[in-house]
């Protein structure tokens, strides 16, 4: 009976602390309306790392440090340019459709279970549109830190921020999308 009764309040604990970090999460959330980062990117295997903002809902602005690279999403598109090569794709079919719209992210935090990685990081899993993406978040701040995806390609992508700034002045036109070379 003491046994039963030790894991009935386990859980009871666990769930109460469960909703207080998804009720901190959302907070954070609607709170934010846009954020500037710097970022590592690892693509199976390979590193890059540059500095993005993102303004919600869907605009993300980034620039690499290596190969003059830039993403951009105005909200309906997403560039991807570099001094060879420029790709266009509608937004709806990238990961970041779902990533960049913080109520999206918020109405799903509210159905998931959690995950605590190594006592300092939240983990969502969002399975949608045949997307899988996990949303990282800091247990301690409960501030967004990374999204692990699956490209087109299905190449594997985990990127993680840092040194991130929130409700930042931006500029309007950083969103713009590139023209092609």
């Amino acid at each position: 009976m003491i046994k039963l009764l030790s894991i009935f309040f386990f859980l009871v604990f666990n769930f109460q602390a469960n909703a207080e970090n998804r009720e901190k999460i959302i907070e954070n959330l609607k709170n934010t309306s846009n954020l500037s980062f710097k970022f590592e990117q690892n693509i199976n295997g390979k590193i890059e790392n540059g500095n993005c903002t993102i303004e919600y809902p869907k605009k993300i602005y980034c620039e690499y440090d290596k190969n003059n690279k830039i993403l951009v999403s105005n909200g309906k598109s997403l560039v991807i340019k570099t001094i060879s090569s420029y790709y266009l794709y509608p937004i709806e079919k990238t990961p970041f459709n779902l990533i960049l719209d913080k109520n999206f992210l918020i109405n799903k935090i509210y159905d998931l279970n959690e995950k605590i990685i190594d006592k300092s990081y939240l983990n969502y899993t969002i399975t949608e549109n045949e997307n899988e993406i996990n949303i990282f978040f800091d247990l301690n701040l409960f501030n967004l830190i990374g999204w692990q995806t699956k490209d087109i390609y299905q190449n594997t992508t985990l990127t993680l921020l840092y040194s991130v700034s929130t409700n930042q002045k931006i500029k309007k036109k950083l969103f713009n999308l590139p023209r092609q070379n």
